[in-house]
């Protein structure tokens, strides 16, 4: 359990550490192309932190594709850090951050309900809960693993 949830941006070196939190759920993160492609995003975008001591458990990294549009483009938290306000901490801060900016359109993208997965309808009640809405279901991924793009207005 963590005492404070202290978010920080990550310099791109902190990639590595990252690619481990997304080694360590394979329930979310198991086809090892998307982990060396998420890796190298994480080097070129916007990403925060979270630290327990000196051990990065948490990040969420942003990509903008317009200036009023940004996505979370990949999150991951130690599976045992789950359920302790993390999440939800790192998306409020990137939101503030977001509204300085000008973003108007916040998205994130999931594996939609079409795929029976219980860690991904997770995925997707919390996201709702943090008021994104569903905009879209398509093939982006392939006809086994339907996206779903969720969207918020900030």
């Amino acid at each position: 359990m963590v005492d404070r949830i202290d978010i920080v941006p990550l310099p791109p070196s902190a990639a590595a550490s990252c690619e481990a939190i997304l080694r360590s759920l394979p329930q979310w993160f198991g086809i090892e192309e998307a982990i060396v492609r998420y890796r190298n995003d994480i080097e070129r975008m916007e990403s925060f932190g979270v630290h327990d001591n000196d051990r990065l458990i948490a990040f969420l990294t942003v990509n903008y594709h317009f200036d009023h549009a940004a996505e979370i483009h990949v999150m991951g938290i130690r599976k045992e850090y789950h359920r302790q306000g993390i999440g939800r901490a790192m998306v409020n801060h990137v939101e503030s951050l977001l509204r300085t900016k000008g973003v108007e359109l916040f998205e994130v993208k999931t594996l939609a309900a079409g795929h029976p997965d219980p860690n991904y309808a997770k995925t997707r009640l919390f996201y709702e809960s943090l008021g994104f809405r569903p905009l879209e279901v398509n093939d982006l991924w392939g006809d086994k693993n339907p996206c779903l793009i969720l969207v918020k207005h900030l």
